[in-house]
């Protein structure tokens, strides 16, 4: 079994910075990408950022510039500042790992989400 644990959400306000975290532990043998992606209630959720293993980010455009997704390959651990936060970037920020395991397997894997509030 594989577990997504994030932490680094609150309440900032507007203009302010967080810095989200999520490691992945259990049978891991190898992880292809990871990212964020986020959800307010009633919409659906949306990517955020996603990382490949070899340190490509891509980002989705509302945070372009503001956002910065960064790895540790030996942690299995992800990271994502967050700076110029926004009101519209309150949301329940979901971990999001493509895992393989030592049988060989290869599955997509969610944390159980933390949330991000920005307002004053």
């Amino acid at each position: 079994q594989v577990q997504l644990v994030e932490s680094g959400g609150g309440l900032v306000q507007p203009g302010g910075s967080l810095r989200l975290s999520c490691a992945a532990s259990g049978r891991i043998f190898g992880i292809y990408d990871m990212g964020w992606y986020r959800q307010v209630p009633g919409k659906q959720r949306e990517l955020v950022a996603t990382i490949t293993s070899g340190g490509s980010a891509k980002y989705a455009d509302p945070v372009k510039g503001r956002f910065t997704l960064s790895r540790d390959n030996a942690k299995n651990t992800v990271y994502l500042q967050m700076n110029s936060l926004k009101p519209e970037d309150t949301a329940v920020y979901y971990c999001n790992a493509d895992v393989v395991n030592y049988a060989g397997s290869r599955r997509e894997y969610w944390g159980r989400g933390t949330q991000v509030t920005v307002s004053s």
